[in-house]
């Protein structure tokens, strides 16, 4: 019996397929939405037909689709258009001349908002802008920059908008820091809970329905460019269910999803946990939906007196002494509706209370295999991971060390950081592990960054974590971030691979992942990306593939003059094309006494055209003051 004809041919590529009874390929075969076909191509060009689109490759490498285990996405797609990112910038100078220009074209009453994804140490300066240089190049309009999930920085415009004056009160953990004459100055400080960080960004205007379609739209694009092609949802702080769900609901039933979302729920108040998992297992079951848009179950937060804030600035917070009863009240309704949960747990200390509970539930309702998992678990022994793994359990990890890699050190040493958390160990004792992001707050959603930092156990500002030991090679580290993220959705065998049958979702990359120098790693996009079938981004030789967007809405959102995360092999080329973007990076209103406008030729000169931190730090250039 023939094979059916192709409706999307891919060939002449490199193709790293991840299933072992074909690892390599160049060319796949598509139809309806999955693929037909994987192999050479000779044997892939045959089931070409009139009405066969094919591409070309060009020898580019391939791989499964990623998938995120832990993506805050539907929060983050709603306020994407409003948010400057100061992800992957270099320095902190280029961060302030972008936030000068931002603050320039940003209309009243709206804010600028930096909202996480970036870490001090990945600028040259190794520094956060001080309150007094946010005030000078923001005198009127309020800013609000989120740095992870330790400190907020408000300028004075921001500080009234929020109503913050020498009377509001410190609320529980956290800090609202004042002066001398006890005026707020502006920092607000979690300690350690970030509750006080949320509230305050929760006061910013929000964008109408339309733009927030609009704008989940633009963040759906933007990790496309990076490769993902899944997102394993969950939840967050002031996210309500169902009302913040419709946004993507309503792209979901318009067939404009280009990411496939699993999503968990986040309980929503404290004291009301059991209310809120009691009604939400009334309403469906995990797995309701479609391979684009389908619940996943419970977390990460089941109950609030279970939260263990990550800030590493901060001394370990100890869990209310009722948290066991009412983490068992909830996982109780839980697994007796069958229902997958994942849990937010930072430190051993409060996996092992957790545990605990969990293994008295099981005792009583056995969880007979259902997904369940700790997110994070940067202190994990080797006597819980054996617990984990003797009742079904995963953990899903995050890049978080490579944003406070530094802070953790500071405040318990280099050698404690060497198992933080110990993936190579998890792998080893047959512990079930996926890998993600925890973006968009507390670390930037980049898959490259995390994949740099499983390989190479390096902080974004350049600090070595782990030993070799602990590492994991190229390979096995795209595993966790493609099929082995498939059991955190309940999808296994659905997707991951390039195999006969699976979803047709993958990235052909703009450098060979395999081969290049690790710290190229992290300059990786993706050229094409293709989920279910469909082209849904394409860059380069590939540009004119996908659909265009809609312009960004509204025309002021930073994301249409910026884009999105900063890579610096993608916005660096050569000769006057390399002039002006270097001189678009410096913003300067009048030729830099430093560098003036010859930034290409400079630039140039350089050791390391993708090193801009080393170019603009070692001129210490601060145009953007101005």
């Amino acid at each position: 019996m023939s094979k059916p004809s192709a409706e999307l041919i891919l060939r002449n590529g490199q193709f790293t397929t991840l299933d072992r009874g074909n690892p390599q390929a160049t060319a796949v075969a598509i139809s309806n939405g999955c693929f037909s076909a994987v192999g050479d191509d000779d044997e892939i060009m045959r089931l070409a037909s009139s009405n066969s689109q094919v591409v070309d490759l060009n020898r580019r490498r391939v791989i499964p689709g990623l998938t995120d285990s832990h993506l805050h996405f539907i929060r983050g797609g709603l306020s994407y258009n409003l948010e400057l990112r100061w992800d992957g910038i270099p320095s902190l100078a280029d961060a302030m001349r972008r936030l000068k220009e931002q603050v320039a074209r940003t209309p009243a009453p709206q804010w600028v908002r930096v909202v996480g994804g970036f870490t001090e140490m990945q600028f040259a300066e190794k520094r956060l802008p001080t309150l007094d240089e946010i005030n000078a190049v923001a005198p009127d309009t309020p800013v609000f920059i989120l740095h992870l999930y330790d400190r907020a920085l408000l300028n004075r415009a921001a500080l009234r908008a929020c109503g913050y004056d020498r009377n509001t009160p410190n609320p529980a953990g956290g800090l609202i820091a004042k002066d001398s004459n006890g005026e707020p100055t502006g920092l607000l400080l979690a300690e350690p809970n970030a509750m006080i960080l949320y509230a305050a960004l929760a006061k910013g205007p929000k964008l109408p329905y339309e733009y927030q379609l609009n704008s989940t739209r633009h963040f759906m694009r933007e990790m496309n460019r990076l490769g993902l092609t899944g997102a394993i949802d969950a939840g967050g702080g002031f996210q309500n269910y169902p009302d913040d769900y419709k946004v993507i609901e309503d792209l979901h039933k318009a067939g404009e999803l280009t990411l496939r979302i699993a999503y968990n729920l986040f309980t929503q108040k404290a004291g009301q946990e059991v209310s809120d998992f009691t009604r939400w297992t009334k309403m469906g079951k995990p797995g309701d939906g479609d391979g684009y848009y389908r619940h996943n179950g419970a977390g990460e937060m089941l109950v609030f007196s279970a939260a263990d804030f990550e800030d590493f600035r901060m001394p370990r917070p100890d869990m209310a002494p009722g948290m066991e009863n009412d983490l068992e009240a909830v996982v109780s309704i839980l697994a007796s509706n069958h229902w997958p949960f994942r849990l937010h747990a930072t430190y051993n200390e409060t996996i092992s209370r957790a545990l605990d509970v969990f293994e008295k539930v099981n005792r009583d309702i056995p969880f007979d295999g259902i997904h369940w998992f700790f997110d994070h678990a940067e202190t994990v022994t080797d006597v819980n991971l054996e617990r984990i793994a003797k009742l079904g359990g995963g953990i899903a990890i995050q890049h978080r060390m490579a944003y406070q890699g530094e802070f953790f050190v500071q405040r318990y040493g280099s050698k404690a950081a060497e198992r933080t958390p110990p993936y190579k160990r998890m792998l080893e004792m047959g512990v079930k592990v996926g890998a993600g992001t925890d973006a968009t707050r507390v670390a930037s959603y980049d898959p490259w960054n995390a994949l740099y930092w499983l390989i190479t156990g390096r902080t974004v500002g350049g600090l070595s974590l782990y030993p070799e030991a602990n590492l994991i090679d190229r390979e096995t580290a795209l595993q966790l971030y493609t099929q082995a993220n498939t059991w955190f959705s309940n999808e296994e065998g659905v997707k991951g691979q390039i195999k006969l049958g699976q979803y047709a979702d993958l990235a052909v990359l703009s450098d060979d992942y395999f081969e290049v120098p690790n710290e190229q790693i992290r300059n990786i996009v993706s050229v094409l990306t293709v989920v279910g079938g469909r082209i849904v981004h394409g860059d380069d030789e590939f540009g004119t593939l996908a659909p265009p967007l809609p312009p960004a809405m509204p025309d002021w959102a930073p994301v249409q003059h910026f884009g999105g995360y900063f890579k610096p092999s993608r916005a660096v080329s050569s000769g006057p094309v390399m002039n002006r973007q270097a001189e678009a990076l410096c913003g300067c209103d009048t030729r830099c006494s430093v560098h003036g406008h010859a930034h290409g030729r400079a630039y140039q000169n350089a050791v390391d055209i993708t090193g801009q931190g080393g170019f603009w730090g070692a001129l210490g250039c601060s145009c953007w003051a101005v």
